[in-house]
């Protein structure tokens, strides 16, 4: 009888059951299945990504950008996510116990809010770094958590399909994966939420860990497994010999290693799973890993009863996680390369249940994140609150879409590819701020924003106090800064998001602070422009 200093998958079995576990038969079974790169481990899929089509076909694209999938496992609900402000009376007679009271909303548009619990978006949205695809789904949802989950991750909706449309695409481009293995894995996925995304027809394109400790023992020290500390008799031998298998078989666990050494995070994350998956892949971003694609998770949205406490809980976890990435990546200029994105099986029923929950949907929204969007116009039409089917939300945009647009105008794949890759569905690219022809919405936006930001003082008369009078394109965060004529900033006149439209702002209201008659500058600040011009101002 040895005794055991590393916790066993199976804590309700004795030790001497657990050794029947590990039989001879069983033992090289284990060997053959570590021996191709894929095993189970803890009841997850754990796979080295040989496979390079990824990285080989986005070479060709002379693309640097990086997606990152976020999936929200157990169906969001949607219509306590983005709050139609328009509707809002039929919102809440639908909801008259987990409506998001009016007082605890954030208004981003004057149509659309926030909760309150998800503060941390309202800077992204205010700079053009977040945008809303309302009605996202598909024709005759299925309700099933698995079967749904499918269907998202296959894109094939009549009949269950054990392969996914990044995977189909890594087969496509890449048949010989195993004679030309890449530098670096395709895709990294977290989680222990099984996915068809990565899956080819024989073969998974990911190297997927089961959760953020086990990416971030390999991130740390560069093997999956401890080899020390294990039981001195035959089991021990046995696990050792099987660890030291799978570490040989993860080839790409020293690259994840280097990556994760070269960098640092700048942020100060919360201590929650989502968090930490975020700050690890940050880390490995900015650490030139060279992986294109990342997928992680966070579980819990199947939201039947009690929905106020869990949603707000889960909804504000993954705010702050997402706020924080995208400042850990601006402090390495890398933000740009990274287009965020979120994604669920389906949405909730309009109406609530009687546990203060509500039941599978179908339709919901997906958020974008990243400042190469440009922009914070929602896309596509909001679902109507009153022309339902059978209680549940009718979808506007077909999820394809969303996949389509992403494949050519982000990863920058050719056209013919993403067409085999979604089974030759038909599709309608979506207009998300970005584009591979380098003729990008970014600079089209930009001189958007050039060509209408009229801006001017504004005095009524000679005897009353001065005015910034603007003209605001489009929502957004809007900073005016006052400067004296020396260059020193003398006070805030606003920084707060603002809606599109005229703009009449009384500078000496606004600041409260006395100042001296004489010239000074207004600086006015929206997402990366700035407009100035010098402005009287008397005591």
């Amino acid at each position: 009888m040895c005794e055991h200093h590393s916790h066993s998958n199976h804590k309700d079995l004795s030790h001497d059951d657990e050794h029947k576990l590990w039989s001879r038969r069983s033992f090289l079974q284990a060997l053959g299945i570590a021996g191709t790169g894929t095993m189970m481990l803890g009841g997850n899929s754990i796979s080295a990504s040989s496979a390079s089509p990824l990285s080989v076909a986005l070479s060709q694209a002379e693309t640097d950008n990086i997606l990152v999938l976020v999936r929200l496992v157990g169906g969001n609900d949607g219509l306590n996510t983005i709050i139609p402000l328009y509707d809002y009376d039929n919102y809440v007679n639908a909801r008259p116990k987990i409506h998001i009271p009016k007082d605890e909303l954030i208004c981003l548009t004057q149509d659309f809010g926030l909760p309150n619990y998800m503060q941390p978006l309202e800077a992204m949205f205010g700079e053009g770094k977040m945008r809303g695809i309302h009605g996202v789904g598909y024709d005759d949802p299925n309700l099933s958590h698995f079967t749904s989950s499918d269907i998202w991750a296959s894109g094939e909706e009549d009949e269950r399909l054990r392969n996914g449309w990044l995977g189909r695409y890594y087969e496509h481009l890449h048949p010989d994966y195993f004679l030309n293995p890449p530098e670096s894995p395709a895709a990294v996925q977290i989680g222990n939420f099984a996915n068809l995304v990565f899956e080819g027809f024989d073969k998974n394109y990911a190297f997927v860990l089961s959760g953020t400790n086990q990416l971030q023992r390999v991130a740390e020290n560069g093997t999956m497994h401890d080899l020390l500390d294990l039981p001195d008799c035959t089991y021990g031998d046995q696990l050792e010999y099987m660890r030291g298998s799978i570490n040989t078989t993860y080839t790409y666990a020293e690259k994840i290693h280097q990556a994760y050494q070269r960098s640092s995070n700048a942020a100060a994350y919360e201590d929650t799973g989502i968090s930490r998956q975020l700050a690890t892949v940050a880390r490995l971003i900015k650490g030139n890993l060279g992986t294109k694609v990342y997928m992680v998770s966070i579980g819990g949205f199947d939201t039947h009863s009690g929905q106020p406490e869990r949603h707000t809980k889960l909804m504000s976890e993954l705010s702050s996680a997402m706020a924080n990435f995208y400042t850990d990546l601006d402090a390495a200029d890398m933000s740009k390369y990274v287009l965020g994105m979120t994604f669920s099986e389906f949405g909730r029923r309009v109406f609530e249940n009687g546990s203060e929950g509500t039941d599978h949907g179908a339709a919901a929204p997906v958020l974008m994140f990243g400042p190469s969007l440009n922009g914070n116009e929602y896309v596509g039409e909001h679902p109507s609150l009153t022309d339902l089917d059978r209680g549940n939300l009718k979808s506007s945009i077909d999820f394809r879409d969303v996949y389509a647009t992403v494949m050519t105008k982000w990863l920058c794949i050719d056209e013919e590819v993403v067409r085999d890759a979604l089974l030759d569905k038909p599709y309608e690219a979506l207009d998300l701020g970005f584009d591979c022809t380098g003729n990008s919405s970014i600079n089209q936006s930009e001189q958007r924003l050039g060509a209408y930001m009229k801006h001017e003082p504004y005095y009524p008369n000679e005897d009353k106090d001065p005015f910034v009078y603007f003209e605001l394109p489009f929502t957004a965060h809007v900073d005016i800064q006052l400067y004296n004529l020396l260059g020193q900033r003398v006070a805030t006149i606003a920084n707060e998001m603002m809606f599109a439209g005229s703009k009449k702002i009384n500078i000496k209201e606004k600041i409260n602070t006395r100042l001296q008659t004489g010239q000074y500058i207004y600086s006015i600040t929206i997402q990366d422009r700035k407009f100035s011009k010098s402005i009287i101002i008397r005591s």
